[in-house]
């Protein structure tokens, strides 16, 4: 490994250090000098200074004079960055943030499923349906499932065509690992997930944008019914 791939290596690793001692309020609201850093990431204060800068570029720190660099609350990292939405997802869900990501969900995905529905190729619609079974075919806690429902959600977006809506890929991925736990621990949560899901999935291959669409608003309200009923959310109506 040459030199210029180490010191990026290690400027990652550092990165991924800080973002797991931020997120578990390891340090506080503000970072340790530069220095004292260095010494506990046994690095160079050059390969801190770089992986400070990047976070900084995420919105994730805040300089200020006299009283050194600030922990940015997390509602000002730069989720479009899939790095920082990662990082944000290591965090402990609050009520906040999930009902936050339910209301993202309901803007991008049942759209998202409509286009699907009308502008996807044929292979992009078998490949929601291999997805999809790969998903029905697993229960929470095996190696297949959060895959499964993962990839199945990325091809359904990235069917949609919309170059916007595939951007945001990552937030939905990530907010699928919040939220799937709550879900299937219930009583029965794990057929009432699958129902939603074919339905979704059945109208795509109709090409039937609007049961598509219905069918996802309809998916993504029963996980924010779930979520309320589990962390005491207020319910989000749709208009």
């Amino acid at each position: 490994m040459d030199q210029g791939n180490k010191d990026r290596s290690l400027v990652s690793k550092v990165m991924d250090g800080l973002v797991t001692g931020i997120v578990e309020e390891k340090y506080g609201a503000v970072l340790p000098p530069q220095d004292v850093l260095s010494k506990e990431f046994d690095v160079s204060r050059t390969v801190m200074r770089e992986a400070l800068s990047m976070l900084l570029a995420r919105h994730m720190l805040d300089v200020r004079p006299k009283i050194g660099t600030r922990i940015r609350a997390m509602r000002d990292w730069r989720m479009i960055d899939e790095d920082v939405v990662s990082w944000r997802f290591r965090a402990k869900p609050d009520p906040n943030f999930l009902r936050d990501v339910i209301e993202f969900r309901a803007l991008i995905e049942p759209r998202a499923c409509a286009q699907a529905a009308t502008r996807g190729t044929a292979a992009d619609i078998a490949g929601i349906r291999e997805a999809f079974d790969m998903f029905r075919t697993s229960q929470p806690g095996d190696a297949n499932y959060q895959a499964g429902d993962e990839l199945l959600h990325t091809r359904i977006v990235l069917a949609s065509g919309n170059q916007f809506f595939q951007q945001m890929v990552a937030i939905i991925r990530g907010a699928l690992t919040a939220i799937n736990p709550i879900v299937t621990a219930r009583e029965g949560g794990w057929e009432a997930v699958m129902r939603n899901h074919a339905r979704v999935v059945e109208a795509i291959e109709r090409r039937d944008p609007k049961e598509a669409e219905a069918a996802s608003i309809a998916m993504i309200d029963y996980t924010a019914e779930e979520i309320q009923r589990a962390l005491s959310i207020e319910p989000q109506g749709h208009e």
